[in-house]
């Protein structure tokens, strides 16, 4: 006999529902279209030449098909990593993302999210009692070859306020950093660098200098933060309904964040090929629609590559003005570190 009224609540798990080892890997599968680039791209406006030009890809991947920009793969696998973040309060941090290879329009994501560790937060007077969910995020293509690779960490409530989990790691084995090596077994093989600088006018990785700090005066307002959550399957509610963030007001994703900063930095950068690694990426304030964004760009170390071009230690340090003001109510939102390549 069929059971009458039964009732089944749909909803991420609380912190406490969480344990070392527990595996996501039921996100759907996400091929990359044109369509999702074009609506990315309009909420961006990022100027990075491969995604936009298939005659340039060609010539420096050697393949037909366009390349797919690392932001908008960043933002689809984070996308398929929510299901256990779903009641998230905010992200603290992303650590040792690496883009293994290159993904192209036409290529399927597919992700497997592990909790790898938990820390129980010391309970505040006034304040839910929350903790941090470290998550290890793996990504691969249709073929089963990897292509991304990071660590994440969500704050999570507790269902029970007054459940004392025990949790206390320390979290000192995810990598703060990467090292050069890692980073250069990454570059795509058989790319022709010689053809980007052939092909696009302007400074190259030989013009670069250590040390130069690049002010992107042209501020973005952000605009579709719901529209980018819902594109890329990211399912946290404190991005699509007001009542369940902590701010009392929806939160920008922070790959949205990101995303803006890599606009930015390519304005001062045109030339930039791709993004291949994230150093870390620390989120140092919460940013909310209508907010304006600029970004600093600060070139550090150089790493040529045999054949010409190189690696490049870049850090961007987003600034929020809560007003339309320039300076109004200004915080430092985000500081992002990154490899990226350039020719």
């Amino acid at each position: 006999m069929a059971e009458l009224g039964r009732r089944v609540r749909i909803g991420g798990p609380y912190f406490e529902d969480l344990a070392h080892g527990r595996v996501f890997a039921d996100a759907p599968s996400v091929t990359l279209t044109d369509g999702l680039a074009a609506v990315s791209q309009a909420i961006f406006g990022d100027r990075l030449r491969l995604p936009l030009d298939a005659t340039l890809c060609a010539a420096v991947t050697g393949g037909a098909a366009a390349l797919a920009h690392p932001m908008l793969v960043c933002n689809v696998v984070i996308g398929q990593s929510t299901g256990p973040s779903q009641r998230v309060r905010g992200n603290l941090f992303y650590r040792g993302l690496v883009l293994l290879r290159p993904v192209f329009i036409g290529d399927t994501l597919r992700t497997r999210t592990e909790v790898v560790g938990l820390k129980q937060n010391a309970v505040r007077e006034g304040r839910p009692a929350t903790g941090l969910v470290a998550l290890r995020v793996r990504a691969e293509n249709q073929h089963g070859e990897p292509v991304l690779d990071f660590w994440r960490c969500p704050m999570l409530p507790l269902g029970d306020a007054g459940v004392r989990t025990g949790h206390a790691d320390g979290f000192e084995d995810i990598p703060a950093e990467l090292e050069p090596g890692q980073v250069a077994a990454a570059v795509p093989g058989g790319w022709r660098l010689d053809a980007f600088r052939d092909l696009c006018p302007g400074e190259h990785f030989a013009d670069l200098v250590e040390g130069t700090l690049y002010e992107v005066e042209s501020r973005d307002t952000v605009t579709c933060a719901p529209e980018l959550a819902r594109l890329t399957l990211n399912m946290a509610q404190t991005h699509t309904d007001a009542a369940a963030s902590a701010f009392g007001r929806r939160l920008v994703y922070g790959g949205h964040t990101i995303s803006v900063a890599a606009a930015q930095l390519v304005r001062a950068l045109p030339n930039l090929v791709t993004i291949v690694a994230w150093r870390g990426c620390d989120h140092l304030a919460p940013v909310f629609e209508e907010d304006l964004l600029r970004s600093e760009v600060e070139v550090g170390s150089l790493h040529p590559l045999d054949g010409g071009g190189g690696l490049v230690e870049l850090r961007v340090v987003v600034h929020a003005a809560r007003g339309v003001t320039a300076g109004a109510g200004e915080v430092r939102a985000l500081d992002w570190r990154l490899w990226a390549l350039m020719a």
